[in-house]
C-alpha cells in the first residue's frame, strides 16, 4: 500500500504548525533544507528509537512537509517546499530564518 501524500491544495497550515511544534521534527525539517536533493531516514541523525523515529516521518508526510517513496530498500525522503511555499508563501523561509532555543545567543 502507497504511503499517504496530501494533495498540495489539501495542506493546512493547523497541520503544518503542529508537525513543526516538535523539535525533533523542527531539526528534521532544516536537515531537509539544508540539503541539496532528498536524504534517506536513516541518514539523518535522530537521537530517538526506530519507532518514535517512524511517527515522526509519519506526521512530516501527513502534514504535507514531506515526500517518501522507496528507492530499493531504503526510504526516500524530500522536502516538499515547492508546495509548501506556492500554498503558504513566506512560511518556510520564516520557520528555517527564526532561531531555536539552542540557537539563541
Amino acid at each position: 500500500m502507497a504511503a499517504y501524500h496530501p494533495a498540495r491544495e489539501q495542506l493546512l497550515l493547523e497541520d503544518v504548525l503542529a508537525a513543526l511544534g516538535n523539535p525533533v521534527r523542527l531539526g528534521i525539517l532544516r536537515e531537509l533544507a539544508a540539503s541539496p536533493g532528498e536524504r534517506t531516514c536513516g541518514s539523518l541523525p535522530l537521537d530517538v528509537t526506530k519507532s518514535t523515529a517512524t511517527h515522526h516521518w509519519r506526521v512530516l508526510r501527513e502534514s504535507g512537509i514531506t515526500r517518501e517513496h522507496r528507492d530499493g530498500r531504503y526510504k526516500a525522503v524530500t522536502l516538499r517546499r515547492d508546495d509548501l511555499d506556492n500554498r503558504f508563501p513566506g512560511l518556510l523561509d520564516a520557520i528555517l530564518n527564526t532561531p531555536t532555543t539552542g540557537d539563541a545567543r
